[in-house]
């Protein structure tokens, strides 16, 4: 069985693409729409996220709480924004390991916003074993790519929900 690698959902939003990039890039109000994110801190905030920009999120699944840091990889606002999750562990101990790569896509439609939320595994030295065993431990799936499958599908819901409200 061949491991998926990349996971992506999109939706449609009532509001423009520069909206929907203003409340994905503040990686602070993540936790609002996220299941398993609740918020993060950016590590030399400014007005606006850029490229090479570090933050450490926090995360909880279950009982289970850990951060991760990430590195802000593309800052385009209405059009694109994504980070690598390269750190993981419990602050201020967070160990080098490359766990995935988020990105948001942002594509003016109809009067609104077509929001496509992708997830990439960062885990290509895994062997597969391993992660047939891990995956089902960690997310109460069969696997990563299913778990974040239901993730983004929440996620971009949630947003949709808030930002339409205005």
């Amino acid at each position: 069985m061949t491991r998926e690698m990349t996971v992506a959902g999109s939706i449609w939003i009532e509001v423009a693409p520069e909206v929907v990039y203003d409340a994905i890039s503040d990686v602070t109000q993540m936790g609002r729409w996220s299941p398993e994110n609740t918020g993060a801190a950016v590590a030399r905030p400014h007005d606006a996220a850029y490229v090479g920009m570090h933050f450490v999120g926090s995360n909880k699944r279950g009982p289970a709480r850990w951060q991760t840091r990430c590195t802000v990889t593309a800052a385009e606002r209405g059009r694109r924004f994504a980070f690598d999750v390269n750190r993981y562990g419990l602050a201020p101990l967070l160990l080098p390991v490359s766990v995935a790569s988020w990105e948001y896509a942002f594509e003016a439609r109809d009067g609104g916003t077509l929001v496509t939320e992708i997830w990439h595994d960062g885990r290509t030295r895994w062997p597969d074993l391993g992660v047939r065993v891990f995956d089902p431990l960690a997310t109460g799936r069969a696997s990563f790519a299913a778990f974040q499958r239901g993730n983004i599908a929440r996620t971009l819901r949630n947003l949709k929900r808030e930002l339409e409200r205005g």
